[in-house]
């Protein structure tokens, strides 16, 4: 490895957070703008929905800086030692191999992890915060419990360990997911033979919308993070015209959608109002 290369990476290594939360909400507030200069609706109402979503960004980056240190250091120790899943293919020693092998497994876990997410009941009462959102924008991004970002964090964690993925990877990773993230909740919609095109590969905004959608069986199917290819072959790949799309949760009730304190307690049971 060049001396350019290490100083890349220590760069990235000992920056990556800081790198990441710069990158985030530079890429959302271009988008929410744009948002904003193309949407009919007042923007006042925009700005006060939008709110209520930002507001998770406070409970969840404490957590997400905090635990990114833990994935560093999983990082580093698994590519120290050779240890993971990327180190047992042909060729390893390959950048190719590495990157791209190493990207579309990621990847792959990721998608491991939105279904876990969706099936595993404790787990979606998290997840479903996320879900609650009725009108879907830029916004909705960070629309997060800081349950899930903890459970997140913890799972890519869990995902280098195996991949033995190196903070090169990840750094690229994680810049793709996040403009990948950020494109697909947006309310923007690509054309219907762009959209063709792109999602034969990629998780495109029509086809996440398709996922926000508040009926079964669409609230389970485009789980892909960055990639479409995981959900056309486990078949829980779906299309659906925009206009029978209604964001929002049929089984959450959504006067509470709106509820910044109730959305944080929902997954949690609630207290007994009878004593004895």
């Amino acid at each position: 490895m060049s001396p350019i290369t290490v100083t890349i990476e220590n760069i990235f290594k000992d920056h990556l957070t800081l790198i990441q939360v710069v990158l985030y909400a530079g890429v959302i507030s271009i988008l929410w703008f744009a948002e904003v200069f193309s949407s009919l609706n007042p923007w006042k109402d925009k700005l006060r929905h939008s709110g209520l979503n930002f507001l998770f960004i406070f409970t969840a980056l404490p957590i997400q800086l905090s635990l990114t240190l833990m994935v560093i250091v999983i990082s580093e120790w698994a590519f120290t030692n050779h240890w993971g899943i990327l180190f047992l293919l042909p060729y390893s020693s390959s950048i190719w191999v590495k990157y791209v092998a190493g990207f579309f497994l990621l990847d792959f876990f990721e998608y491991v992890y939105h279904v876990t997410m969706h099936k595993v009941k404790s787990l979606w009462k998290f997840h479903l915060v996320h879900h609650t959102d009725t009108q879907l924008d830029v916004s909705t991004t960070v629309r997060e419990h800081p349950g899930e970002t903890f459970i997140r964090v913890c799972f890519l964690g869990l995902w280098v360990f195996l991949s033995g993925a190196s903070i090169g990877l990840l750094v690229l990773r994680q810049t793709v997911q996040t403009f990948s993230n950020i494109i697909a909740h947006t309310h923007f919609r690509l054309p219907s033979k762009t959209d063709k095109i792109l999602g034969l590969l990629l998780i495109t905004p029509n086809l996440h919308q398709v996922h926000h959608h508040d009926k079964m069986p669409y609230t389970d199917c485009n789980y892909g993070d960055v990639l479409s290819i995981w959900d056309r072959l486990f078949g829980t790949y779906k299309e659906m015209e925009a206009a029978d799309i209604n964001f929002g949760l049929d089984v959450f009730d959504n006067k509470h959608a709106s509820h910044f304190s109730y959305l944080l307690q929902s997954p949690f049971p609630k207290k007994n109002s009878t004593t004895g």
